[in-house]
């Protein structure tokens, strides 16, 4: 059953299209992640789904209700985490929760039951008398989520959540995800992190408005045409520059090495050899890999090269 769906969705500012045509689907309680770098599109994509942003073309359905009709009933039935720290600094991470309960009229005699519930949920227990703006990152970004949780939502929106936490917040993040799934909770996240894709149901790859690919992350890494050389030389920078100037594959540096896409693996092998050696170049060894994600969304640019 989809719980959200964009047809054409589509949002400029002037000359500038930040989201272009985007065509997609999530279904109930499945993770689903929307990758891309900054400027992608990912933020005015969820504006516009939390209907906090008009859409200037197409239109978006979020658990059965019209994002361009029913913008307001949408905001009582999801849970939104923004990129930046909404929080209020000077309360405690106790008035903070009671203070989100207040916003979406969570009852009373609801409200000790939830809150002790979401605490324990995230950890934050042992810091509820804690001022907000004391918290490290990491628990932060978890109180974050405590309040976009208070009001039971079917549908969470959640804006690269994990940006500039550190490795083991953003492990502690996820595992709380996974946890709401047992809820049947929707999620919808944006991220900048390939490694925080690998974790995601379904994944959209984004750039520039524009949405590349969208399918497991899997069936993604199947879309990648052609084979995948590593090559592993010296004199990195001038071999990538000798490859594509010799048309020969599409090239991306990845730390000590290079990532070569070609059509096939031992003709790939022979020309990118015959190239290096050309140019007085030594190479340490060159052998086919699996693409990661990072190799599929480069290869996907235009141009295929970073």
């Amino acid at each position: 059953m989809e719980t959200i769906r964009t047809d054409g969705l589509t949002r400029s500012f002037g000359e500038l299209t930040a989201v272009d045509r985007l065509t997609l689907s999530v279904d109930e309680g499945e993770i689903f992640g929307l990758v891309g770098p900054d400027g992608a599109g990912k933020t005015t994509t969820m504006r516009m789904l939390t209907g906090i942003l008009p859409p200037s073309a197409g239109d978006a359905w979020v658990d059965g209700l019209q994002v361009s009709k029913e913008a307001d009933p949408i905001k009582d039935r999801i849970g939104y985490m923004s990129q930046r720290f909404g929080l209020y600094p000077d309360l405690t991470v106790l008035e903070n929760l009671d203070f989100h309960a207040d916003l979406y009229d969570v009852p009373e005699r609801v409200r000790p039951e939830r809150m002790e519930r979401l605490l324990a949920f995230s950890n934050l227990t042992p810091f509820k008398r804690r001022q907000a703006g004391n918290l490290s990152g990491g628990m932060k970004q978890k109180l974050g989520l405590a309040c976009a949780l208070i009001h039971t939502p079917r549908v969470l929106f959640l804006d690269e959540p994990t940006n500039g936490v550190d490795p083991v917040s953003r492990r502690d993040f996820w595992r709380i995800l996974y946890q709401l799934l047992k809820e049947r909770v929707t999620i919808f996240v944006s991220t900048a992190y390939l490694d925080e894709a690998e974790r995601c149901n379904r994944i959209g790859l984004m750039h520039q408005g524009r949405l590349l690919a969208c399918d497991t992350v899997d069936g993604v890494k199947g879309l990648m045409k052609g084979a995948l050389l590593e090559v592993r030389c010296l004199e990195l920078r001038r071999a990538s520059t000798v490859l594509r100037e010799a048309k020969i594959a599409s090239v991306a540096l990845f730390g000590d090495r290079l990532h070569a896409t070609v059509e096939e693996v031992e003709q790939g092998r022979d020309r990118i050899e015959a190239a290096l050696r050309s140019a007085g170049l030594t190479y340490q060894e060159i052998h086919a890999i699996e693409p990661s994600l990072e190799d599929v969304f480069t290869s996907s640019l235009p141009g295929g090269t970073a």
